[in-house]
């Protein structure tokens, strides 16, 4: 059975959403450990889809853009956008410098992109940018 692209993203989302915490433990323990989990996180995709959607470089969305504090003891936060790839993909490397940047352009703050590369092939390993 062929599971359509759309109706994968939106559980990955879900996923994401309802199980973030572990989420990033299990793949991105680093990052895990500097996040302030106490303090809460918060999505804020829906808001910057708005932002995303005014490039040129065709329809843009982040799947999930959370904003996190760290344990540094500082009112410092970051935004941490994770993008779930299932497949290779010529411009993904662009797409993913597009979004850190008009999220920083937003925010003006720290960006952190994680990519969760969901695809079979071993040899799409994106590293420009």
């Amino acid at each position: 059975m062929l599971i359509q692209k759309e109706y994968f993203d939106e559980a990955w989302k879900e996923a994401i959403e309802i199980y973030f915490e572990p989420f990033m433990k299990l793949l991105f323990p680093d990052i895990h450990k500097d996040i302030n989990f106490s303090k809460g996180y918060q999505f804020l995709d829906k808001e910057l889809e708005k932002v995303l959607k005014e490039s040129l470089t065709g329809k843009l969305r982040a799947d999930k853009l959370v904003k996190v504090y760290l344990k540094n003891g500082r009112e410092q936060y970051i935004l941490i956008h994770i993008e779930i790839q299932g497949r290779k993909e010529k411009e993904f490397e662009q797409r993913m410098y597009v979004y850190n940047y008009r999220i920083y352009d937003r925010y003006r703050i720290d960006v952190v992109s994680l990519a969760v590369l969901a695809d079979g092939n071993k040899n799409f390993r994106p590293s420009k940018y």
